[in-house]
C-alpha cells in the first residue's frame, strides 16, 4: 500500500500557514491535518471553524479535522460548513458515538475514530464496518513534539488483521512521534496515512521534510 503523509499544522507557523501547506503539498503531502482542542478533553487549546475556513481557501487538499474536544457532536455541522473533508471523534469523549459517525457521513465528508494509547481495540468492535477511517494515537493527545509509544505498532497490527478478517475497507492513520525512523515500521504494520508535526513543519524546509519522510515510508 502507499503512504499518505498527513502534516499537522499544529507544528506549523501560523503566520505563514497558506505558504506552509504550499511547501508541504510540492513535498507531496496529500491531506492536511488539522488537531483542533478545546482545554478540556486535553490539556490544551488550539483552534476552530474559522481557522478550518481560511484554510480551505488556502489549499485544495483534504483537510482532516481531528476533534479532541468534549461533546463533539455539536460542533459537527460547523466544521463540516468551514471545509472539512475528514472528520475523526475520540471514543473517549463522545457517548452518541454511531449516531454522530452516521451524520458525518450523511454530509459526505469521510467518519473516522480516534483511539487513545490506553483504549483497546475492543471499543470499535461495533463500530468498525461503520467507519472510513481509524486513528491511532502513538501519543498521548494534547502536546506536539511527543516521543512514539513503541506499542502503537502492534496495536495498528491487530487493528489491520481484524479489519482485513471482515472484509472492510477501512483507513488506518497514525499520529504522534512519528518521523524518518519509524514510519516505514508504521506501514508495513499497516498504517496508511502518516500525520507528522515537528518532523516536517518543525524542520527548516518543511518541503524537503515531507519528502523524506515518504521516501522512508516508502
Amino acid at each position: 500500500m502507499t503512504a499518505q503523509l498527513a502534516p499537522s499544522i499544529l507544528s506549523a507557523d501560523f503566520g505563514r500557514l497558506a505558504e506552509e501547506i504550499a511547501a508541504v503539498e510540492r513535498g507531496g503531502a496529500t491531506v492536511v491535518h488539522v488537531d483542533v482542542m478545546d482545554g478540556h478533553f486535553v490539556p490544551n487549546l488550539t483552534i476552530g471553524p474559522p481557522v478550518v475556513r481560511s484554510l480551505r481557501k488556502a489549499t485544495r487538499l483534504p483537510l482532516d479535522c481531528h476533534l479532541m474536544i468534549e461533546n463533539a457532536d455539536r460542533y459537527l455541522d460547523a466544521f463540516v460548513d468551514a471545509g472539512a473533508s475528514w472528520i475523526s471523534l475520540h471514543v473517549e469523549a463522545l457517548v452518541h458515538l454511531q449516531r454522530a459517525l452516521a451524520h458525518l457521513r450523511g454530509r459526505g465528508v469521510r467518519a473516522g475514530v480516534a483511539l487513545n494509547p490506553s483504549t483497546p481495540l475492543s471499543a470499535l468492535e461495533e463500530l468498525l464496518p461503520e467507519l472510513d477511517y481509524v486513528l491511532v494515537m502513538s501519543v498521548n493527545p494534547g502536546f506536539s513534539g511527543q516521543s512514539f509509544l513503541p506499542g502503537s505498532v502492534e496495536k495498528i497490527r491487530r487493528l489491520r488483521a481484524a479489519i482485513q478478517q471482515r472484509g472492510l475497507s477501512v483507513t488506518i492513520e497514525v499520529d504522534g512521534g512519528v518521523d524518518v525512523g519509524n514510519a516505514r515500521l508504521l506501514c508495513e504494520a499497516g498504517a496508511e496515512v502518516l500525520v507528522a508535526g515537528q518532523a516536517v513543519f518543525g524542520q527548516a524546509d518543511p518541503e524537503a521534510a515531507a519528502r523524506r519522510l515518504l521516501e522512508a515510508a516508502r
